[in-house]
């Protein structure tokens, strides 16, 4: 809503423009007038809509026709008055002050007009049946009021319907010719529909009410007042009440009743505590609240972000097969302007065996469009209404900022859910498929990819130690001499090569030598293609020596062209490397000489030390606590007890090294 709002009053000369003014402030008739009244600020506490009002007079006597144009464009709202006992300045109306002001606004952005009919005390006729022919003709003109500045009648009454024409206009709501409601606003109010309808039934029920009541007015309606809306549609259309509730076109009926008898203000309530602005589009403020992402943080969607998204899922998900076949993704987009999905999003997450968004795929792929372009995602939750249904203040409360990177570093521990992947390679080295196979994806699959429905990224959970988090894979376009940011920026890099073709390493030896051999990124090798024969690379070092040479891990074999869903082991591995890039976590060797190895013999013999005191100090303890036991039962007893810590040390053992 406008923080203030300009009246302008124009007119003929003597129609009591300036006299209309000052009884407004002195609440009496002038004795004097004066030529022109100065320009008057009525407080916000003392309007009935709570905004500053500034009231401008206009005089022909003291301004030229270059200020009154200047005026004009300033005004909010210009009241046009007249005298009722003047038949020429009712005429001056239409031929002179009307087709001046069009022509001095905009046709998309006119003003709206009031007609004045002042000195109503001088006559005993009513003027409207002439002015009602000029409403009709000008859909500009909101309303025509007639009053008396000598007896005060309907002097606040004017200066009311100027604020409401500003701050609750009938323009882009209704048609009076048509007497219905116009497209735009028919469509900002079914969206509030659809998103107060929580169960997506069509109906709105007494508790969807209620909350819509309280959403809007900050009160709920009583039972009976429940019923008396309800009865109020059923008198006036067939089909506006459905199980006793409320379907859309009841909900619109209501919206027109409001207009047509003048309570433009309970529509405009409604608009506006959903985003919508004076023309009927979705705010800026709204869709894109401020949030502030400090340098090396990424976004995440936080605990109530997911429970929203997830009763989203679970409210177009009308078959109830934890997937979104095409017609419940159109549905449940029903509320965007646009669809946002394309058809790469299908092969961005995880599908079902017909292709549709599994509820796991759907929400990687709003964790995705947080992580990528938290602007975006701010969008989509205000057209789903996020801030109104978890009565936030804004989207930005479903957003979680990371701290930073380096500080991760520094502590050596992440308390981020999301990781990113960027994988390198040659052309036709196997990124693509590496990408798909992470999401259960094998080479007979693949290949039913329509190439324009490719995606570049793909993003999945795994399991870290129990914890799930999100697995975000990037395929970079393979440019060795130019990778913007956004391709260095990440938690893990994969080098991927072919091993059927003697001259993909090179590029990936070229990258890391370029870009990573001094950052802190881990990286790993990918000998793709691992089920073909393994040719010899032409490079100066084969990828086992220069892997060995950086101290990176042995390349990891890998291959889509399985019967089965490829596994996620080698995925498991690198999420891990990415929380803890510090650690060697997973042995991918057995070589008995890297740092993981040395750890775990070193784990072994400490664990084995632990036991063997152990066991020392039962059997100790037992000599101790009966001493005077020498026969066979007590060291049956002693025997039987050590075996069962030497069990439950191994066991714990292998827990831990299972663990690791």
């Amino acid at each position: 809503m406008r923080k203030d709002v300009r009246i302008l009053l124009v007119g003929e000369p003597k129609v009591g423009k300036t006299s209309l003014i000052m009884s407004l402030v002195s609440e009496e008739f002038p004795d004097e007038v004066p030529l022109r009244a100065e320009e008057i600020t009525i407080p916000a506490d003392v309007t009935p809509e709570r905004v500053p009002t500034h009231i401008v007079d206009y005089s022909e006597a003291e301004q030229s026709e270059e200020q009154l144009y200047q005026e004009i464009s300033k005004a909010n709202v210009i009241c046009i008055v007249y005298s009722v006992n003047s038949k020429k300045s009712i005429e001056k109306v239409t031929s002179h002050w009307i087709p001046l002001i069009n022509d001095r606004t905009d046709k998309d952005s006119r003003v709206p007009l009031i007609l004045v009919g002042n000195k109503s005390d001088l006559v005993e006729h009513s003027s409207m049946e002439t002015i009602l022919p000029i409403m009709n003709q000008f859909q500009d003109i909101e309303t025509c009021v007639e009053c008396s500045a000598k007896n005060l009648k309907n002097i606040s009454e004017l200066f009311y319907y100027a604020q409401k024409a500003v701050l609750h206009p009938t323009g882009p709501l209704y048609c009076p010719e048509e007497k219905e409601l116009k497209l735009s606003c028919i469509k900002a109010l079914t969206r509030i529909f659809k998103i107060t309808d929580l169960d997506n039934d069509g109906i709105l029920n007494d508790n969807e009410l209620n909350f819509f009541q309280r959403t809007c007015f900050n009160t709920p309606l009583a039972p009976q007042a429940l019923e008396d809306v309800k009865n109020v549609v059923r008198r006036n259309m067939a089909d506006g009440v459905k199980d006793n509730g409320l379907t859309l076109k009841g909900f619109l009926f209501l919206h027109t009743l409001f207009i047509q008898r003048g309570r433009h203000e309970t529509t405009w309530t409604v608009l506006r505590r959903f985003g919508y602005d004076d023309d009927l589009e979705l705010t800026q403020e709204y869709l894109f609240p401020i949030i502030k992402i400090p340098p090396d943080c990424t976004t995440e969607l936080n605990h109530n972000a997911y429970l929203f998204l997830q009763s989203v899922f679970d409210k177009h998900d009308k078959d109830r097969d934890c997937a979104l076949s095409p017609e419940e993704v159109k549905d449940l987009f029903k509320v965007f302007p646009y669809m946002p999905w394309g058809p790469d999003v299908n092969n961005t997450v995880c599908t079902n065996d017909k292709g549709w968004i599994t509820y796991q795929g759907y929400l990687s792929q709003w964790t995705l469009t947080t992580y990528l372009d938290v602007q975006r995602s701010l969008e989509y939750l205000g057209y789903l209404g996020y801030s109104i249904v978890y009565e936030q203040e804004s989207q930005a409360a479903a957003i979680t900022v990371t701290r930073s990177k380096r500080i991760d570093l520094q502590k050596k521990q992440t308390q981020r859910s999301v990781f990113r992947c960027n994988v390198f390679g040659a052309a036709g080295s196997g990124k693509s498929g590496f990408l798909q196979a992470f999401l259960g994806r094998n080479l007979q699959r693949q290949k039913q990819i329509r190439e324009t429905h490719k995606s570049y990224y793909a993003i999945s959970t795994t399991y870290v130690y129990g914890q799930e988090k999100y697995l975000l894979l990037h395929e970079a376009i393979p440019d060795v001499d130019f990778l913007s940011e956004e391709e260095l920026a990440c938690d893990v890099v994969c080098l991927v090569y072919d091993v059927n073709d003697p001259r993909s390493f090179e590029y990936c030896a070229k990258v890391y030598k370029q870009y990573f051999i001094d950052s802190k990124t881990p990286c790993v090798v990918i000998a793709a293609k691992s089920d073909l024969h393994e040719v010899r690379q032409h490079y100066s070092l084969s990828p086992h020596d220069f892997c060995r040479k950086h101290k990176l891990h042995p390349p990891q074999s890998f291959t889509c062209n399985t019967t089965t869903v490829p596994t996620k082991d080698l995925y498991t591995r690198l999420t891990t490397m990415a929380m803890y890039p510090h650690a060697r976590l997973r042995c991918m060797c057995s070589c008995n000489r890297c740092t993981y190895c040395l750890c775990q013999s070193l784990l072994k013999l400490e664990l084995l030390r632990s036991v063997k005191a152990q066991l020392r100090r039962v059997v100790h303890n037992r000599h101790m606590a009966q001493a005077d036991l020498k026969n066979s039962t007590f060291w049956l007893r002693a025997s039987l007890g050590a075996t069962v810590c030497a069990v439950l040390g191994f066991a714990m053992y292998r827990a831990l090294l299972k663990q690791r």
